[in-house]
């Protein structure tokens, strides 16, 4: 009886998690890297994060993420710091 259990519990556990793949049921199709800004190059992106570290603007994001409070320009050095790893990652840089 234990097996019976188990079995019809994987049985409804995998039924219930195929549908999570997607409402439309088509696979997941990746749109590709994004173009990055005119006269940007991941390079150039890159160099402004460094800069961005060295300032420690990820320990900003951090206190940020987490409720804590920032100055105006704190909040833009975040905010700079968050853009610009958008377009790091998206236009797949770090691959």
């Amino acid at each position: 009886m234990r097996g019976f259990i188990a079995i019809v519990t994987v049985a409804a556990l995998s039924t219930l998690l195929q549908g999570c793949g997607g409402a439309s049921g088509k696979s997941y199709q990746d749109p590709g890297p994004r173009a990055l800004p005119s006269g940007e190059s991941c390079d150039s992106i890159r160099g402004q994060l460094n800069r961005l570290d060295s300032k420690g603007v990820p320990a900003q994001v951090e206190r940020a993420s987490s409720g804590g409070s920032l100055s105006a320009g704190q909040r833009a050095d975040v905010d700079r710091y968050n853009q610009l790893l958008n377009q790091y990652l998206g236009a797949r840089c770090h691959v």
